[in-house]
């Protein structure tokens, strides 16, 4: 694979700060109809600072040492990417009820990370159109691509003109269209095949040749991962294999592996890829008894103790959650804020557990019209909600007007502790254990069509 330079080279890698500009990072902030308590800053995978929010749901702090680079803060259970910078005083605002599309940045340091959730917003708008753009042929469908790439990058060019980025800045900007769009392009060759797009276009590929496979700014940053993934899933398949086939197989994922070893040099990017690689794996619970052979092939590739500990920690609580094993303890919040473990909460019946989050009603109202199907039809389990925040007020004034049962609900209190031990992958999961705690199902899909018979098959 040619490694391509990347972007066009639209800038020369020189200074663009002022001598004025003030040491530190200023960050803070204001939640609308917040979902937790807190908000989370991550770089590079790792939690930096944890900030609580006052009684006006606002947060603030200096910080006098934070690097360069692209982070991501979380309001849980949403988040999203942001560039800081030295100098930077950065304030933001945005409302759970639809938290992308209101977050909004002022201050020094806003107008890059304004650019970015516009170029994320304008992406998500072309979602529907460029699915159905799939049914047209290769030359047809990169045109397509080639326009909305276009276009994004004149707007780009007009945005830098009128500030003043940093050539890293630059860079990250950029990449924010580039990628998706090549990204694109490699989902469509997946789904198509590449042997026939190549007989329909030769010229396909040659978008590849302007991008980078190794670049340090962009290891952590979700477009650039996103598509590297699929680069790689690209470059994994044998010759007429089936990508819908192949990405289920383990060794699938060990070629992938494989890629990862021969062209990623840089650390920071070759053992991110990785651990995402580790990840899809190991989430594919039907693989389970060929997850040590890939394992052992992971370590000789990630050389990061802190993930490899991470991946190691996963097989744990998977094996945790086979079947027939005790469904290990959580503390639990009931409906009027008292704790309570798991092991004393869930036992005396055959229970089915499924899970929602305050930031999706429409999620839980339908998931509520799914437990009424399924108490017609099975009812001698009882049906536990979780809500994968802490309660409060408003959703008990919601769950007293839709009369559902209080104390068939519990909270997590502590989601990243919970979700680890439960392998909570997808808002979607269902757990089912006996009277006595002990696993039947621990990896279930509520709405798959094949949850009917999971219970059909433990039915008490």
């Amino acid at each position: 694979m040619k490694k391509g330079f990347y972007i066009g080279l639209l800038f020369c890698l020189c200074s663009c700060t002022s001598n004025s500009t003030p040491d530190g990072v200023f960050l803070g902030g204001q939640i609308i109809n917040p979902s937790s308590e807190k908000v989370s800053l991550y770089k590079n995978n790792k939690l930096l600072d944890t900030l609580v929010l006052d009684k006006k749901n606002r947060f603030s702090r200096s910080y006098d040492s934070l690097k360069y680079g692209i982070y991501k803060f979380e309001h849980f259970p949403e988040s999203q990417n942001l560039i800081l910078e030295n100098g930077d005083s950065l304030w933001f605002r945005t409302n759970t009820t639809d938290f992308d599309s209101s977050l909004v940045f002022s201050g020094r340091g806003s107008a890059k990370n304004n650019f970015l959730m516009e170029i994320y917003l304008s992406l998500q708008r072309e979602t529907r159109f460029l699915s159905s753009q799939y049914a047209q042929n290769s030359f047809k469908f990169g045109k397509v691509i080639d326009s909305l790439l276009e276009e994004k990058k004149t707007n780009w060019i007009r945005f830098d003109s009128l500030n003043q980025l940093t050539p890293r800045a630059k860079i990250i900007t950029q990449a924010a269209y580039v990628y998706p769009y090549a990204n694109r392009k490699e989902r469509y060759a997946l789904i198509r095949g590449k042997e026939k797009i190549k007989e329909q276009d030769s010229s396909y590929f040659n978008f590849r040749k302007y991008l980078n496979y190794g670049e340090r700014d962009l290891a952590f940053f979700d477009p650039y991962i996103t598509y590297m993934l699929n680069f790689l899933n690209q470059e994994a398949l044998l010759a007429g294999e089936s990508f819908f086939q192949a990405k289920n197989s383990t060794d699938f994922n060990i070629r992938r592996l494989a890629i990862i070893d021969n062209l990623v040099a840089t650390d920071d990017l070759r053992n991110n890829l990785a651990r995402s690689v580790a990840y899809e794996e190991l989430i594919n619970f039907k693989n389970f008894k060929e997850h040590d052979r890939f394992l052992k092939y992971f370590i000789t590739v990630n050389t990061s103790p802190e993930y490899v500990i991470e991946i190691m920690s996963l097989q744990a609580s998977l094996q945790k959650m086979q079947i027939n094993r005790e469904l290990p303890e959580i503390t639990l919040e009931d409906t009027t804020f008292q704790k309570k473990s798991s092991l004393s909460a869930l036992k005396g019946k055959p229970t089915v557990l499924y899970f929602w989050s305050q930031t999706q009603m429409n999620h839980y109202k339908k998931t509520q019209d799914r437990v009424k199907r399924y108490e017609e039809e099975f009812p001698g389990y009882r049906y536990v909600g979780i809500c994968i925040q802490p309660y409060n007020k408003l959703v008990q004034d919601y769950q007293k007007v839709m009369e559902i049962d209080p104390l068939n609900q519990y909270a997590f209190v502590d989601f990243e502790d919970a979700s680890k031990k439960w392998v909570l992958t997808l808002l979607n999961k269902g757990i089912v254990i006996d009277e006595n705690g002990i696993i039947l199902e621990g990896f279930g899909n509520f709405y798959a069509p094949n949850f009917k018979e999971i219970l059909q098959k433990n039915n008490p």
